[in-house]
């Protein structure tokens, strides 16, 4: 029996080359598990953007072919198991990526505010602790500004300008929210990177503006605060990165008028 592709995987036909994927996809998730020897279990419930499943201590994940995601294999090798899953085995021509499955799997937005930031900032330090090799096949964080179109002259000139002056370069998370990091048996992991190269500042931005850990001017400029003081990052540069980042991906999200609202106490700070 051909694999069945999950009902929420069903926006991407909204496109001709997201239809064109999910029609390709039940071969492709059947030939992974062929190659990999996996007994697949029912897909996870949570992620709409990518085929994701269990089999056994594994979890296969094949991504629809966008920048974004093309590069979360060499992450995950980057890391090396390190503040991540560890990359089991890749298929690039697929966009498979099997990796280690976390388990009990629950989210960092379960917990405390408190809890919750005290484990973002270990967790981030873990991914850092490894240099960006200067011949890393990353996508960097000045080539991502000139991706994101949905921004106006001012807050891409802020881009250009940070990017312009950034420190040393690390492998990033490029969304890091609380969804992405999970509990497992060796601690608290992240997976699902969108990976890119840059300075350090960048990568608070989903933790800032999350509203899952509160959604008030005092929570978005503390969280800011205590990340930015705790991992010994420059706040202004943490800011702005944040106020863009957040504008671009604003843009036709179901969370839009929360985030806006979150750039305007993060300009006014």
């Amino acid at each position: 029996m051909a694999p069945v592709v999950p009902e929420k995987l069903q926006w991407w036909r909204e496109t001709p080359e997201g239809a064109a994927w999910l029609d390709r996809l039940p071969r492709l998730i059947a030939e992974c598990a062929e190659q990999w020897g996996l007994e697949l279990e029912p897909p996870f419930e949570r992620g709409n953007v990518a085929y994701c499943a269990p089999a056994g201590d594994a979890v296969l994940k094949i991504n629809f072919p966008e920048w974004e995601t093309d590069q979360e294999a060499d992450a995950l090798a980057h890391w090396g198991g390190q503040g991540a899953a560890r990359l089991l085995a890749r298929d690039d021509e697929r966009g498979a990526v099997l990796m280690e499955r976390l388990r009990p799997g629950g989210s960092l937005w379960e917990l405390p505010e408190e809890e919750a930031i005290e484990i973002a900032a270990a967790v981030l330090e873990q991914l850092w602790s490894k240099p960006a090799s200067p011949d890393a096949p990353f996508t960097t964080l000045s080539e991502a500004v000139e991706r994101w179109t949905a921004l106006d002259d001012g807050t891409r000139a802020l881009l250009r300008e940070l990017a312009a002056t950034q420190g040393e370069p690390v492998v990033l998370h490029q969304d890091f929210q609380g969804s992405n990091v999970l509990c497992s048996q060796r601690g608290w992991l992240a997976i699902d990177p969108k990976p890119l190269v840059g300075e350090r500042e960048f990568a608070l931005a989903p933790v800032v503006r999350a509203f899952e850990l509160g959604h008030s001017r005092r929570a978005v400029l503390s969280r800011l605060d205590r990340l930015s003081s705790e991992l010994g990052l420059d706040r202004e540069r943490a800011r702005g990165w944040t106020i863009a980042q957040t504008l671009a991906w604003a843009y036709d999200s179901e969370w839009q008028e929360r985030h806006v609202e979150t750039v305007r106490w993060l300009v006014d700070a």
